[in-house]
């Protein structure tokens, strides 16, 4: 039962009853309610600025371990760049100094990517400037990873051709001549055995006993190896590729086929004294774009430099030809 409260009237000097109108009940209960409210929102206020739901803490958990892994990925992507460097050193001041290709420029191996807005997608975020950096700097090691792997398969490729090239190069004697003295005849004006006249001479004559075995001077294929070319006798013609065609003539016979591939080295055919010619010998040619060289330039594949200096002093000497 609710206590009865009395006020004292001085008019009527007696106690009267405190009557509490409904206005004021309701008013009363407005303001608890409102300061109720007030209490539980800065209790709840003050209370968040200190204390984490479970909710908000899984978040902040997520952030942190995110912003490890991105600074565990930015050191990953140093020590690649460290490495990518390295590789691109070597391609640009040795590989393709070796195979004499054009360096890459460092221009166009860090070149950006292209697109204004190519990373707006990353905004909005609390960590957007650390997304972007991160996705900006994985674009630019990708493009230069691209642009290094093709350099490789370039640089593949120039490594074969140039293995194929050093080994189709008429590059040796095309008869055993281990002790220098075979050289009868060089390239130039010579004087003709039959006619006693100069006229230009554009091989090199071994001079050697019938049946000497002749070597292929360098990898190719058997374009000839008949008897119908005019002076030549018996000979024999290998295609090396990029432009080299080596000759070999007044044969005693041959050890090779047409359109058959040959290694340097192997064993076509034998010295004789075929054709236009004064005495047994091979009568040895080489073109480069069907133009006839001089073959001396080529014999640097089995040769010392003394040798070879002993080699063109002979070849150099102005006398009577074989053919």
């Amino acid at each position: 039962m609710s206590k009865v409260k009395y006020y004292y009237d001085s008019e009527s000097l007696s106690f009267k009853k405190i009557k509490t109108s409904k206005k004021t009940v309701l008013k009363n209960i407005l303001i608890f309610l409102i300061g109720s409210s007030l209490f539980g929102f800065l209790f709840i206020f003050i209370g968040s600025q200190y204390f984490q739901s479970p909710q908000e803490r899984s978040l902040n958990r997520e952030l942190d371990n995110m912003k490890f892994q991105y600074s565990q990925l930015d050191k990953k992507m140093e020590n690649i760049e460290s490495v990518l460097e390295n590789i691109e050193e070597r391609d640009n001041s040795i590989y393709r100094i070796y195979f004499e290709a054009n360096p890459i420029s460092e221009d166009k191996r860090k070149a950006g990517i292209g697109g204004v807005n190519r990373y707006n997608k990353f905004d909005g975020f609390e960590y957007s400037d650390v997304i972007k950096e991160s996705n900006k700097k994985i674009d630019v090691i990708q493009k230069r990873l691209t642009i290094q792997s093709k350099s490789l398969d370039e640089i593949a490729k120039l490594a074969e051709d140039k293995e194929k090239l050093l080994k189709s190069i008429p590059a040796i004697q095309p008869v055993n001549n281990d002790d220098l003295t075979r050289i009868a005849s060089g390239f130039g004006k010579r004087i003709d055995p039959f006619t006693k006249a100069k006229k230009f001479h554009y091989g090199i004559d071994f001079t050697a006993p019938q049946g000497t075995p002749v070597y292929a001077s360098g990898d190719g294929v058997v374009t000839r190896a008949d008897n119908r070319s005019s002076g030549y006798g018996n000979h024999i013609r290998i295609d090396h590729g990029y432009g080299y065609t080596s000759l070999y003539a007044h044969l005693y016979k041959f050890n090779v086929k047409r359109y058959q591939r040959v290694k340097r080295g192997d064993l076509i055919g034998y010295v004789g004294n075929t054709g236009r010619s004064s005495a047994p010998h091979l009568h040895y040619e080489i073109f480069k774009d069907k133009v006839k060289i001089n073959p001396i330039n080529f014999y640097y594949g089995n040769l010392t430099a003394k040798e070879y200096d002993q080699l063109l002093q002979q070849a150099s000497v102005v006398n009577q030809s074989l053919d």
